[in-house]
């Protein structure tokens, strides 16, 4: 490989990572012409378009997608290797891409800061989605998933924490509705996710077991089921340590082992062994010691 053809995959690696022209253009210190000189270039290389070109950017192709993977994967061990030459090889320096579903930033974002506080040449991106964000094609260095064990190839996943789930209401709802009995669900109203595939156990409990006419209300997103249960929609399910911060709410029901909420740190086997993907792995797993303990 040249030195042309490194300088042309590198550019276009930040056209597919950034999504457009003039933010490759920015990050390299490159003027917007030589970028696509440099994306052109390589797609004539290897006989492939690597991007749909459109009115709000580049968006990868297929081999697009691969090229990014490859690519994220060598500037991340590139950076490690100068670090070692230059005898830094345990600095923990540089971009990291952390990501997690949306429910979870309450709890992540203060150990996010708290991380760049210990580590001040560490520049943090934060993806929340309910989506899975790729990290075989770059898109994250670390993920925190929930639900059953995440299986995709090529990935090392570890547990992160096994938090209890109980069943929550407004101290009002208690006392408008009186006190939960199970099995005895009529005169009570409940709040659940929209999605009737979903694999979260606790939601798929409550579908099997109340029946539907008493899901009065369902919502999309989990942050929006907790804001229904604050609300005092009806009863729906907390995690316990988030539960204890709001004084209004009174579990109804004792949590059972399997409702818990399994959390999982993914990460990319090409990626695992850079120093700032181990020294976030380690922090993250510190923690979230506490979190099994309710």
């Amino acid at each position: 490989m040249t030195v042309d053809t490194w300088d042309e995959i590198r550019t276009s690696f930040h056209v597919a990572k950034l999504g457009t022209v003039s933010g490759a253009a920015e990050a390299l210190g490159v003027h917007h012409a030589t970028v696509i000189r440099h994306v052109d270039a390589l797609e004539a290389r290897l006989g492939t378009k690597l991007f749909q070109r459109h009115a709000r950017g580049y968006t990868p192709t297929e081999a697009g997608m691969d090229l990014l993977q490859v690519a994220a994967a060598t500037e991340d061990q590139f950076t490690q290797l100068v670090g070692r030459i230059r005898g830094r090889g345990a600095d923990v320096s540089g971009e990291l891409i952390v990501t997690s579903i949306p429910a979870l930033s309450q709890r992540l974002s203060p150990l996010l800061v708290e991380f760049m506080e210990e580590h001040p040449e560490i520049r943090v991106r934060f993806l929340t989605d309910q989506r899975l964000f790729k990290l075989e094609y770059g898109e994250a260095h670390v993920a925190i998933r929930a639900g059953s064990k995440p299986d995709q190839p090529d990935n090392i996943v570890q547990t992160l924490a096994q938090e209890p789930i109980g069943l929550y209401a407004t101290r009002g709802y208690v006392e408008r509705h009186g006190k939960l009995i199970e099995g005895e669900w009529d005169g009570h109203r409940f709040v659940n996710t929209d999605d009737l595939n979903t694999r979260a156990p606790f939601f798929r409990w409550m579908f099997e077991n109340v029946p539907a006419e008493q899901i009065t209300y369902r919502a999309s997103q989990a942050r929006a089921v907790t804001d229904g249960i604050l609300a005092g929609a009806g009863i729906g399910f907390l995690l316990v340590q988030d539960a204890q911060r709001h004084p209004d709410l009174v579990q109804v029901m004792e949590p059972k082992p399997e409702w818990r909420s399994h959390l999982w740190i993914v990460t990319h086997i090409d990626l695992h062994r850079t120093a700032k993907v181990q020294t976030m792995v380690q922090f993250l797993k510190e923690k979230a010691k506490s979190w099994s303990d309710g």
